[in-house]
């Protein structure tokens, strides 16, 4: 078994009919960018009717049609936004959470010591997270999953990983392990997956193979690492 072998995203969701939410944070082959990728998926009316849409370098979740949203509050945050040399990426409102922290000077840690798990029984989907933070022509990274220690959802295990960034290397991090009933939870640490040096090679990857009855939407962004130039990529199943 090779420990440090690489997979592409689409050997890694496909034929995984639920994955949920997942977060994918590397580096390119050539080392010059930094990629960070968002998707959600959705298995319900009121979790499937939502698009990505962007305000500036923040990205928003907003209802599809206003007029079937059940319960806004597990499904409606920003994934993506950022504050000077760092950029957070989550499934759920702690993008805020640790917003407001690292505004004031704490870490990333610190902001999700505050938070847990989704209310959601039984599934108590795990929130996660992840963060960049830029220096020198070059980033760090961590990743963060919050989870339920048991089935009655009584506390919160907490999990935290710290990158170096690594050419051609990226972590994959997802809420769910499958479909089921109630849904399993992702184990184990962040996957490790292949970083394409273009970006529509990694949108390609990732939407082509994620479930087509229940993807959603999809984000990908590319920072040049010697001038922070963004490449954005959007794709929305409701249009």
């Amino acid at each position: 078994m090779n420990i440090y072998k690489m997979y592409p995203m689409g050997d890694l969701v496909r034929e995984n009919a639920y994955v949920g939410r997942g977060i994918v944070i590397g580096k390119t082959g050539d080392g010059n960018k930094a990629a960070v990728a968002y998707f959600i998926m959705g298995r319900s009316e009121n979790s499937r009717n939502r698009i990505f849409l962007e305000n500036g370098e923040e990205v928003i979740i907003k209802p599809f049609d206003d007029s079937k949203v059940e319960d806004p509050s597990l499904i409606i945050y920003s994934p993506i936004k950022s504050h000077e040399n760092k950029l957070i990426v989550t499934n759920g409102n702690q993008t805020d959470t640790i917003f407001n922290h690292i505004k004031v000077g704490k870490t990333f840690e610190e902001a999700l010591e505050t938070r847990e798990f989704e209310p959601d029984a039984p599934n108590f989907t795990p929130r996660i997270s992840g963060m960049l933070t830029f220096g020198e022509e070059d980033f760090t990274y961590n990743m963060s999953i919050l989870k339920s220690a048991d089935a009655k959802g009584s506390a919160c295990n907490r999990y935290t990983f710290s990158y170096p960034a690594l050419e051609g290397l990226g972590h994959f991090i997802h809420t769910y392990a499958c479909d089921g009933n109630p849904l399993p939870t992702f184990q184990g640490e962040p996957e490790r997956v292949a970083i394409p040096d273009k970006i529509d090679d990694l949108v390609q990857d990732i939407w082509e193979n994620l479930n087509e009855e229940n993807k959603i939407s999809l984000y990908v962004r590319y920072i040049d690492l010697k001038t922070g130039t963004i490449e954005n990529r959007m794709v929305n199943k409701n249009k």
